[in-house]
């Protein structure tokens, strides 16, 4: 294994056809799981310097551009959500006017989604290894790591780690750890910066942009752990290494969550671009016959089960299909099982967690959750139901953030997957399956209301 530390970076990205490519690929193709599957236990820090050596930090600390350049050619896009070009926000922040910021956003507050909290409990010290680069990268002064309350045994092992890199004098800048309020809007973005600079911690009307003004008014860059621990290996292995995995327009690999009607659920290492029916294989396979295949989480689509299978994970596929891969989340569903009770419950859960700071989110999306549970376990007329498609199709676009968006996603596309469950609740009432035990999750945890904001 390569364990060059200074100019890697650059050397993959000028080595012509010829430069070597070597780094990890473990079972299944895994990277960031590698460690994991070579030794069966989270890697410390004698274990991560043992495979990876220290992270290559440039020596001057304004020369992190062939980082820069290194992570654009990767074609390294955003795991936690929104898919940006990963490349695009490092330039866009070193450019920036004033010291930059980094915040690394282990908030995960997507219920469905366990890949994050998995990443970080098997291989800290890649996640504090992007941090760290990406911070050389852009000139930052700070680093940030944010984690829900609610993981408390997690941030202790984290501040272990932290500790033993400052001993170890690998990190120029130390992170510093937060625990912020669980709630499902805390984790974006504008959030993270709002309770770092002493408020609430919920989403921000924009503009600014965090990376034009964010924390201490100045420019932030604010990266899920997922995307910097591929920065820590992209840093080591060039562009070329990462896009030997993958697909032309989605290289690399991703961590995704498969729940559900599968045999064995789990958070799993993928090659984007695998059919998300060899996903599902891959699980253990479908413990029963599959009506639909929830993707991307809370804030995502419902696909049928046959169209989904067939349909790679990627961004461009699943738009083709009418989805995206959101937060790297695959819910199972089974036939017997009714897909509106599922909405209904999740709809119920994001009205409850909103921010309550517009309309939209104060009043729509109440209106949104309880039309859908009596679309699911009343007895509607077809003029309820026709307020509700009015409601869903107002609900976009509309918000202070993006709450009401992904909301509006999900019911919509539940109303489109399950049309043939829409007819038969409207003509004859609610189907037996409605009452059945709930395949997803619906998070137990204490809402706003009772936990606060700070």
């Amino acid at each position: 294994m390569n364990r060059e530390t200074e100019t890697v970076y650059a050397e993959r990205t000028e080595g012509g056809p010829n430069a070597p490519v070597d780094g990890p690929n473990g079972p299944y193709g895994s990277r960031l799981l590698d460690g994991w599957f070579s030794t069966g236990v989270p890697a410390d820090l004698t274990e991560h310097l043992r495979r990876y050596g220290p992270p290559p930090l440039p020596r001057d600390r304004r020369s992190g551009t062939p980082l820069i350049r290194a992570v654009e050619e990767a074609g390294l896009t955003g795991r936690g959500g929104a898919a940006f070009p990963t490349g695009r926000k490092l330039r866009t922040v070193a450019e920036a006017r004033g010291t930059a910021v980094v915040v690394a956003n282990g908030m995960e507050s997507e219920p469905a989604s366990r890949k994050d909290e998995t990443l970080l409990d098997l291989a800290p010290h890649l996640v504090l290894d992007g941090a760290a680069l990406a911070a050389a990268a852009v000139g930052a002064t700070a680093v940030h790591l944010c984690l829900p309350r609610s993981r408390e045994a997690q941030r202790l092992r984290l501040a272990e780690a932290v500790e033993d890199r400052r001993r170890a004098g690998i990190d120029p800048l130390p992170v510093q750890l937060h625990s912020l309020p669980h709630h499902y809007v805390s984790s974006e973005e504008t959030s993270l910066v709002r309770w770092l600079n002493g408020g609430d911690a919920r989403p921000m009307a924009t503009p600014p942009r965090p990376f034009e003004k964010g924390v201490d008014g100045r420019p932030t860059l604010v990266d899920n752990v997922e995307t910097l621990a591929h920065l820590a290996l992209i840093a080591r292995y060039g562009p070329r290494w990462f896009r030997s995995s993958g697909t032309a327009d989605a290289p690399g690999t991703t961590l995704v969550t498969v729940s559900g009607a599968v045999r064995a659920p789990s958070v799993y290492e993928i090659t984007l671009g695998a059919p998300i029916g060899s996903v599902l294989d891959a699980a253990g396979g479908a413990a029963q016959s599959l009506g639909a295949v929830l993707v991307g989480g809370f804030f995502g689509n419902w696909l049928p089960a046959d169209l989904a299978v067939r349909t790679p994970f990627t961004t461009s596929a699943l738009a083709a299909a009418g989805a995206g891969p959101g937060a790297g989340v695959l819910v199972a569903l089974p036939h017997k099982a009714c897909g509106l009770a599922e909405t209904a419950r999740v709809l119920g859960y994001l009205a409850a967690q909103s921010a309550r700071q517009c309309g939209p989110c104060l009043f729509g999306l109440p209106a949104v959750a309880e039309d859908f549970a009596q679309l699911a376990w009343g007895r509607p007329d077809y003029d309820q139901y026709d307020r509700l498609q009015r409601h869903v199709g107002l609900l976009p676009g509309r918000g202070a953030c993006r709450h009401p968006d992904g909301a509006s996603r999900l019911a919509a596309s539940a109303l489109q997957a399950f049309a043939h469950d829409v007819d038969r609740h409207l003509s004859a009432g609610p189907c037996a399956a409605a009452g059945n035990r709930p395949v997803i999750r619906i998070p137990d945890a204490p809402g706003p209301d009772q936990e606060g904001w700070q």
